[in-house]
């Protein structure tokens, strides 16, 4: 049976398009039928619908934005579910709760199906080059199944034990990312109030210890202020909320996760949730400007 993907947002659909262009030939469909075009002239099929998809594949992918247009695809909650995913695996790429995740593999199985976790690590830039790094939890024989289908957008998968291990994986990858990349953005902050050559800051960061491949992407957007999405904001955001969420249900402090969460929030807010995560400089700069002024020390008396 075919290969199917379902969601063609920001990731998905270079993700899809590098199945397609793999030789695959998957079944996608996306609720925006604009976004199906690529896909289709990289040679996709476009299904006329998500139900059309699932009739037609044994292996569906999901790269979908959210528990509710998860649970509106497979038809949860009704009586289309069964029919769905009775006798297919389905693979949901994105990123929800654990307690989500742990719930609807259990409603998979008992409908016949199987399931397997597989968010990725990694933004637009590498999974257009198919440089996505993925994690698979799930039953060892689904996940061996999978594993292959990956290879076109993924460069390398890991095996995280049983769902929800994956997820809970990739928050850990998350709360990393997100304390490094705003991290980078103060200090872009720090070095043009301080009248810093930043273009120096990005050479010297690249030639250090500290640069990485985020870095590299990262520095040079902050330097020429390009807030073009690869990560959206309003999606780091999101994955602030679960990861937190996670961390409290757990009995963990997450400080520097906390201190990002309402940096963030302030950032979307503001009106730049369809940007790059770089803009969180952005509430770094409004906090600047709302700072107090700092006291005027008080006149020396001549002696």
């Amino acid at each position: 049976m075919d290969v199917g993907f379902i969601g063609l947002g920001v990731m998905g659909q270079p993700m899809a398009l590098n199945l397609a262009r793999a030789g695959m030939r998957p079944v996608v469909w996306n609720r925006t039928a604009e976004r199906c075009a690529p896909v289709r002239a990289a040679g996709a099929e476009v299904a006329a619908s998500a139900a059309e998809v699932f009739r037609r594949c044994g292996t569906v992918f999901l790269m979908l934005a959210d528990e509710a247009a998860v649970d509106a695809v497979l038809g949860r909650g009704g009586p289309d579910f069964a029919a769905r995913v009775a006798g297919r695996t389905v693979v949901h790429m994105g990123t929800t709760s654990a307690e989500y995740s742990s719930g609807l593999q259990d409603d998979v199985r008992a409908a016949g199906g199987r399931y397997v976790e597989a968010p990725v690590s990694g933004s637009r830039v590498p999974a257009e080059r198919g440089e996505l790094v993925g994690m698979l939890a799930g039953d060892d024989d689904a996940v061996a199944a999978v594993r292959p289908l990956l290879a076109p957008m993924c460069r390398e998968a890991f095996g995280c034990g049983a769902v929800p291990g994956a997820l809970l994986m990739k928050f850990s990858v998350n709360l990393f990312l997100i304390t490094l990349v705003t991290g980078l953005a103060e200090a872009f902050h720090f070095a043009d109030r301080h009248g810093v050559d930043q273009r120096l800051l990005r050479d010297v960061l690249d030639a250090g210890p500290m640069a990485s491949a985020v870095s590299r992407v990262k520095a040079p957007k902050l330097l020429e202020r390009d807030f073009t999405v690869q990560a959206a904001a309003a999606d780091v955001l999101k994955n602030n909320r679960l990861i937190a969420q996670a961390a409290r249900a757990a009995d963990l402090a997450s400080p520097l996760l906390d201190l990002c969460h309402a940096l963030y929030e302030e950032t979307v807010a503001r009106g730049h949730g369809a940007e790059d995560m770089v803009a969180v400089l952005h509430a770094l700069e409004a906090r600047t400007a709302a700072a107090p002024a700092p006291p005027t020390p008080p006149a020396r008396r001549p002696r």
